[in-house]
């Protein structure tokens, strides 16, 4: 095993291959480094239903205890269960998953109190120093233990946000994929209206009905068939860790993360009137303009949730969506939950009385190209080359490249990790869409 773990530690969180990137030494290291950066008595620990989860998340433990610090064990929980352990707790966490990647990953998602993110900038490079540093013998465990059951308290802090005594007896088709949500959905759904339709609820860190990553049209495939067989009124498809979440409509037609953003910002303005509102600069142009006519103010920003949750504390924002699927709750500790953001929209299809194709209708105004990559030898150079190309575009460089015209626009930004180029572009119309993706795409791949 190498004490070079810049393979392993990303921008946001640590990811790598069980065992061989990550394994019970790395993951010892960094539960020692983890506790000392953040200085606490207690520090909570939650983890996924992984094969690997269980021992790397006990290494971890240990490593924390090796400092005297005392490990507050939430056990299997999601990652938006251990954000609101942390946050109710006043205690950093961590949390062993790997997400929608392939069973044979694993990692984590480290968090200060309150639910405070840590990134490279926050803290992951600290630690990450400290754990290459470290030797794997941490000594006496001096720390204490105590195990938590949270997930009561968790389905009851997200049913909050809704008033449960309005919503409809739906007919709903959620899938887990497997994943966490198969243990956080029967405890927040439980005493609700609603009729479900499970699929794969098993927690299997295998995966083996389809892999946990919703945003993948392939699979949500299962749950279109499910919605469009049983007549449901909406399908909601979670991710492996259970904190990004995406829709279905009844007419099992695929509900884009911007229309969702849109959708649950309007139901937080009618709650919280005028209050500002975060977007991130890849949502459609529908989700500022719902933001506007509904009072709101609109605060654009990078992607990515270290920027979302830092506008958040600077603006006092309410709510915060990504076209990727999270979204972000300021009484939720300003950090991301599918889950009461699914509650939200059921709420708002239970108070418009309308299937949801018909309460998602006034948002349809744009035609999207969805998230397209590129392989590109120097993605840098592929920017400046679009830059030069749209000079006569409105320009900005927040977060790789955007260009807006008044017909259409696209952003072009480079991957932390791979030499990829990431387009997602936007138009009035699908024709203007194709042409200029076209066009687009031209440059970034050097097609004639």
């Amino acid at each position: 095993m190498t004490d070079d773990l810049s393979g392993i530690f990303k921008a946001y969180d640590v990811r790598g291959i069980y065992p061989d990137e990550l394994d019970e030494d790395v993951a010892g290291r960094i539960g020692a480094a983890f506790a000392r950066f953040v200085d606490a008595d207690r520090v909570a620990v939650g983890r996924d239903m992984r094969p690997s989860s269980p021992a790397l998340k006990e290494a971890f433990a240990e490593g924390a205890q090796s400092t005297g610090t005392t490990v507050l064990d939430l056990g299997l929980v999601s990652t938006d269960a251990l954000y609101f352990g942390s946050g109710t707790l006043d205690v950093p966490g961590a949390m062993f998953t790997a997400s929608h990647n392939p069973p044979h990953y694993n990692g984590l998602k480290l968090c200060k109190s309150k639910a405070s993110p840590i990134g490279q900038e926050s803290g992951l490079a600290d630690i990450r120093a400290a754990a290459e540093a470290g030797d794997g013998a941490f000594g006496d465990v001096t720390g204490g233990r105590q195990d938590l059951e949270i997930l009561d308290d968790y389905a009851e802090h997200c049913r909050s946000f809704v008033d449960t005594s309005s919503l409809r007896p739906f007919k709903v088709a959620i899938d887990a994929g497997n994943g966490m949500a198969g243990a956080t959905v029967p405890r927040t759904f439980g005493p609700l209206p609603f009729e479900i339709e499970p699929l794969f609820f098993e927690l299997d860190g295998t995966f083996p009905n389809h892999p946990a990553n919703p945003i993948e049209a392939a699979n949500v495939a299962d749950l279109q068939r499910v919605v469009r067989d049983e007549g449901c009124d909406i399908g909601i498809a979670f991710d492996g860790d259970a904190d990004r979440m995406f829709l279905i409509d009844e007419k099992a037609q695929i509900v884009s993360g911007s229309l969702t953003t849109a959708l649950v910002a309007e139901r937080m303005l009618k709650k919280y009137p005028g209050e500002p509102i975060i977007y991130n600069l890849i949502c459609s142009w529908v989700v500022p303009e719902v933001i506007e006519s509904n009072g709101g103010h609109p605060i654009r920003t990078r992607v990515g949730h270290s920027f979302i949750k830092a506008e958040m504390a600077r603006s006092g924002a309410v709510f915060g969506g990504e076209h990727s699927g999270h979204y972000y709750f300021r009484d939720n500790f300003r950090a991301d939950s599918g889950m009461i953001a699914a509650l939200l929209v059921l709420e708002a299809m239970s108070a418009a009385d309308r299937p949801l194709s018909e309460t998602l209708e006034p948002f349809k105004r744009y035609h999207a190209s969805g998230e397209i990559n590129s392989e590109v030898e120097d993605p840098n150079a592929s920017i400046e080359e679009l830059a030069a190309a749209y000079s006569d575009g409105h320009q900005d460089t927040t977060d790789g490249l955007t260009v807006e015209y008044d017909d259409w626009w696209f952003n072009s930004r480079p991957s932390n990790t791979e030499p990829l180029l990431r387009l997602n572009l936007e138009a009035t119309t699908e024709e203007i869409k194709d042409d200029k993706l076209e066009d687009v795409l031209a440059i970034i791949r050097k097609e004639a």
